[in-house]
């Protein structure tokens, strides 16, 4: 442990550390404000629209997962390496953040056309058309407001201001027009036209600012994009077999209710996993130029998710009765199970992201990331049949443990043939 903190204490001192320190800083205060605001909605709306409206809202949410993960296609992470990397030769940065720009349009009307395909032929899609369709405006709003150009140049500055700007129209709106049942769909609304809001401000500064030229469309170098990312893509999308699909067969075999109290509980997963993401995206850049600070970003983000998932399961019932209503109280176990996935994910990021990705190890990642979210899948459908939310939370708990240690043993290997053990 001391070693640790001279380690820590070294890099602070350097113009490097100094980045890292600053932005993350800035994205602790933005996963806080994004986080914050939610929450203190949470008591309003779960009083006001239910636990039903709460699991239809969240089961558009999980259609929506897969739609984000098919438009972003692994450009987040390729991207970003690549333009940390050509961050100098703004010509190269321009080349690559218009082809990911265009690809990204181009993937989100391929989505849109299977979104209708899907809304027409299965009666569940269409029972929640209109909420699944108001969710949807999250996706360009993501497109225009790219936080990968802005993680690349380490200037999280811009994302942090920007964003608390949206999650503070959100909120205000949330308390403003949502006054029965029947104004939930306003509660994805607000979000994604807080997330259009902050992107055109972000193209703002990219495009006028920063002076990076959006160039015109090409097929050819479209197509190539693409293909570039697709290994990182099929590495992000698979682990929806036993995520966020768990909540969308949720939705079939329990209905609306069962969906409520899995989102409860998963809720304070989802904001802890999203601090955990805090430390990978601040150490992403860094670690594409010096990954020989790896192993000190290893024990770095292995203490800190220890300490979050226990920390999670001592107060899961204090978390869920301070924040909801009696309906919900049954998502305390769902957090204990859940909790657990902290570790888990962040065995991902610091092995899988945060190395083999930078390593050029794409391909290696992706085998292992499709063979456990497979097995995942296959697991999903009798255990969400069988033990409802609760299968649903053993589900994505336990594959995400067995797909965070397989990776972790596979970039030890990569690690011990460089002779960096």
């Amino acid at each position: 442990m001391n070693k640790l903190k001279k380690h820590i204490s070294n890099i602070r001192k350097s113009k490097d550390g100094r980045t890292l320190v600053a932005n993350f800083g800035y994205l602790s205060l933005l996963q806080i404000a994004g986080y914050v605001f939610p929450l203190i909605t949470i008591p309003y709306l779960a009083r006001v629209i239910g636990v039903d409206s709460f699991g239809k809202i969240a089961f558009a949410a999980a259609i929506l997962v897969w739609i984000e993960n098919f438009t972003d296609w692994g450009f987040n992470f390729t991207a970003t390496r690549d333009v940390a990397q050509n961050r100098n030769n703004k010509e190269k940065v321009s080349e690559i953040f218009s082809n990911v720009i265009w690809a990204k349009i181009f993937l989100m009307f391929i989505a849109f056309g299977i979104l209708l395909l899907l809304i027409w032929f299965i009666p569940t899609f269409k029972e929640n058309s209109t909420v699944i369709l108001v969710s949807f405006l999250m996706i360009p709003g993501n497109i225009i407001f790219p936080q990968w150009m802005f993680q690349a140049f380490e200037r999280m500055r811009y994302i942090t201001i920007l964003s608390l700007l949206a999650k503070l129209f959100f909120t205000l709106a949330v308390f403003l027009f949502i006054k029965e049942k029947s104004d939930f769909i306003l509660q994805p609304l607000f979000t994604s036209l807080g997330s259009i809001f902050s992107g055109i401000i972000a193209l703002y500064f990219i495009l006028v600012r920063w002076k990076i030229k959006l160039k015109r469309p090409s097929f050819k170098t479209i197509f190539n994009a693409i293909k570039e990312s697709t290994d990182v893509f099929i590495n992000n999308l698979m682990p929806n077999l036993f995520g966020t699909f768990s909540t969308i067969l949720l939705g079939f075999f329990g209905g609306a209710v069962s969906n409520g109290i899995l989102d409860a509980g998963k809720k304070f997963q989802r904001v802890a996993k999203g601090f955990m993401e805090i430390l990978s995206r601040t150490f992403y850049p860094f670690l594409s130029r010096r990954i020989d600070k790896h192993d000190l970003y290893v024990k770095i983000n292995t203490y800190t998710a220890l300490l979050i998932s226990i920390t999670l399961f001592l107060a899961a019932p204090l978390i869920i009765k301070l924040f909801y209503t009696p309906e919900f109280y049954e998502g305390i176990i769902v957090l204990r199970i859940v909790s657990f996935s902290i570790l888990f994910h962040s065995l991902i990021n610091t092995y899988g992201t945060n190395y083999m990705i930078l390593q050029g190890h794409e391909r290696s990642l992706r085998n292992i990331t499709v063979i456990w979210s497979l097995i995942g899948f296959a697991i999903t459908f009798p255990l969400v049949y069988y033990f409802d939310y609760i299968g649903a939370a053993l589900t994505s708990t336990v594959t995400r443990g067995l797909l965070g240690g397989s990776i972790m043993w596979k970039a030890k290997r990569i690690k011990k043939n460089k002779g960096a053990f």
